[in-house]
């Protein structure tokens, strides 16, 4: 796996690509009129996206409709020295259809314990949780 990071502004925007052309924008958000997500947002992306993948790939093998899948993603950073890791992430699935409710939770907690790459890769420096909902209900 590579990504290739090219500078494109005279600031701090970049254009991250990977090996198949598909690319996203970082910058530094906390500039006025920044144009990209920051890495540590970008970071957040990934265990969304990745979670996502899973616990929609897990659902369909069992038939479930999903008609509809969001996430919320939020991280608790802390200062250590002259850097701010995330301390915990916290992720809220929200699936429409029909969907047994019991399955989509094993299926997120199969994501986070067994598959998601990205989630595994912050373990154990970041606490990770998670909430399912399904059609507006708390599992």
């Amino acid at each position: 796996m590579k990504i290739t990071l090219n500078r494109i502004n005279d600031d701090f925007l970049f254009e991250c690509t990977n090996s198949q052309g598909n690319s996203i924008l970082l910058d530094n958000t906390s500039q006025p009129g920044a144009k990209g997500v920051s890495p540590m947002e970008s970071v957040l992306m990934a265990v969304a996206g990745c979670s996502g993948i899973d616990v929609v790939s897990i659902l369909k093998k069992q038939r479930q409709e999903i008609t509809g899948f969001k996430a919320e993603v939020e991280g608790e950073r802390v200062q250590i020295e002259e850097a701010k890791p995330f301390k915990a992430i916290k992720v809220k699935f929200f699936l429409e259809g029909t969907v047994d409710p019991g399955k989509a939770l094993k299926a997120a907690q199969l994501s986070f314990e067994k598959y998601c790459s990205v989630s595994k890769t912050l373990e154990p420096n970041v606490e990770i949780g998670y909430e399912v909902f399904v059609n507006g209900e708390k599992i």
